[in-house]
């Protein structure tokens, strides 16, 4: 009882560090740190929604920026005011429906969240009776499907001029906010039985079903969980950034979240937070990589794209050389800072 009670007091005062921390940071910092920082949180629910499909269930998915796009356009339509949609759509007239159609940004979160998880949920029957690389190859099939439908439905998405002057609802209190709540939903979904379920169906599927379990439903309802996630992510970071385009949703995208999962640990909630740091934070510090350097007389041009060729080679290193990850399937645990005292023999009475 006393371990409980430390490690509740503990949360309580991790939780109170990050209120303080985000009452603090809009005053202090400038605006590129805190878009940062809001992407680290957006990155982890990313990331925590597809280790839930690819590290705690076993399945192979690369289809996750099909469910970020999804996400993102549903909420953007659903606060956009009529005036914008009209502004907006210059190519073809909006859907008349969809015109007059306006909900709060919490409601369009939840909708977006929903929209992917439905249309996960109708991609899992016919997907995930194929395992392998042959479910990732069809995930990324769907995942590309799915943006050249935006390209082409312009009455319902104005098509590649994309969406813009979304208004900016996502900030720090709304990503961690939501960042925690999914943050203990998964939490207790994987200390729950159905996470048993899970690795049960990830480590040996055929000893699953064995023991009665039906690991096709028990697939289909972890990737359906797992796409709400991804709308849900797709919903925030369209509301951070304001402007939404299909080419924001390229294969490029679920790389940059695969590399989130690989980096932190397949199976580990602790990893996805983790990695969802190390790769936020990298990938802008990398940025200047791209930019020209002059030394002397030696002019050396700047190189669009070159650091994502040298995190590319970094995440190669940690395959080869720590395949597990970061934190492999471990979860931090405040055990780790109070190691249990080994207790010593008792005295033994004499005779």
């Amino acid at each position: 009882m006393t371990t409980k009670i430390r490690n509740g007091t503990l949360n309580l005062l991790s939780l109170a560090a990050l209120f303080y921390f985000l009452w603090w940071a809009p005053g202090n910092l400038d605006g590129y740190k805190l878009r940062i920082i809001n992407l680290i949180a957006i990155n982890a629910i990313l990331g925590l929604s597809l280790n839930l499909i690819y590290g705690m269930t076993g399945m192979f998915s690369l289809g996750h920026a099909g469910f970020m796009a999804i996400g993102a356009y549903v909420s953007a339509l659903l606060i956009l005011t009529a005036e914008q949609k009209t502004t907006m759509w210059i190519l073809d007239p909006i859907a008349p429906w969809l015109l007059n159609l306006h909900t709060p940004f919490i409601a369009s979160l939840i909708l977006a969240g929903l929209a992917a998880a439905f249309l996960g949920w109708v991609i899992a029957l016919p997907v995930l009776r194929l395992g392998g690389d042959y479910l990732g190859i069809a995930t990324l099939g769907f995942a590309e499907i799915i943006r050249i439908l935006i390209v082409n439905l312009t009455p319902l998405t104005n098509g590649s001029l994309g969406l813009k002057g979304i208004p900016a609802h996502t900030d720090l209190w709304m990503s961690y906010g939501c960042f925690v709540v999914v943050l203990i939903f998964m939490v207790r979904l994987m200390n729950s039985n159905f996470g048993n379920v899970l690795r049960a169906v990830r480590d040996d599927e055929i000893a699953a079903k064995t023991m009665g379990i039906n690991t096709f439903q028990t697939r289909v309802l972890a990737f359906t969980i797992g796409c709400f996630g991804g709308g849900l992510g797709g919903a925030l970071m369209g509301n951070l950034i304001t402007t939404i385009d299909p080419k924001m949703f390229m294969i490029t995208q679920t790389y940059s979240l695969l590399m989130v999962v690989v980096v932190g640990g397949l199976g580990s909630i602790t990893g996805s937070v983790i990695g969802s740091i190390l790769v936020t934070t990298m990938l802008e510090w990398l940025r200047f990589v791209e930019n020209p350097v002059t030394i002397g007389s030696f002019h050396i041009p700047g190189i669009p794209g070159m650091r994502m060729v040298i995190f590319s080679m970094l995440l190669i290193v940690i395959i080869i050389f720590r395949r597990e990850g970061i934190m492999g399937t471990r979860e931090f645990s405040w055990d780790w800072l109070f190691p249990a005292k080994p207790s010593g023999a008792k005295g033994v009475r004499g005779q």
